[in-house]
């Protein structure tokens, strides 16, 4: 499966604060946490953003908190997913729970250039600048996890599973 979005680069260690500010926590509505994702590192983001874009970080993205309001605001805001050169290893994990699907490819992360239209390979993690045709690699997304973003993270799969079984 192929996902293509725009490119809205960031730099290195945009932590949880940044991806969604704590003033916004008292709500659990993905909706209402879209409307203010990556609000303090671009104010304007969430006008520039559509359906399908990515976000591109640096090293250490997603660092600070462990809380998945973060994720969950990108993957609400119809982001495609992240590629940064590193994740925090609680923001990975959290990701992939709420089928938010992330590339570490410090390549990528470097080369890409804002705005840039990108195709995103999940089988092969496969990155490519669809505007200057280079391809970037970053590791490929294992069936399991590609279950878990397919299924809308973990807990849809885990219930999809037990209905199954039922």
């Amino acid at each position: 499966m192929k996902l293509i979005g725009k490119v809205h680069k960031f730099g290195d260690d945009i932590n949880t604060d940044e991806i969604i500010p704590a003033r916004y926590l008292n709500t659990s509505d993905p909706a209402e946490l879209a409307r203010h994702a990556m609000e303090d590192a671009d104010p304007e983001f969430v006008h520039k953003a559509r359906p399908g874009d990515f976000v591109v970080g640096g090293k250490n993205f997603g660092c600070g908190s462990s809380r998945e309001h973060a994720p969950v605001a990108l993957k609400a805001a119809g982001l495609s997913g992240v590629i940064a050169g590193s994740f925090a290893r609680i923001f990975y994990r959290n990701a992939f729970n709420m089928g938010l699907p992330i590339f570490e490819s410090p390549d990528a992360a470097q080369a890409l250039e804002n705005g840039h239209e990108i195709s995103v390979d999940l089988d092969t993690g496969q990155i490519t600048d669809l505007a200057s045709g280079k391809v970037y690699p970053s590791q490929p997304i294992p069936p399991f996890m590609q279950e878990l973003v397919a299924d809308g993270g973990l807990m849809a799969h885990l219930k999809k599973v037990l209905e199954a079984k039922s």
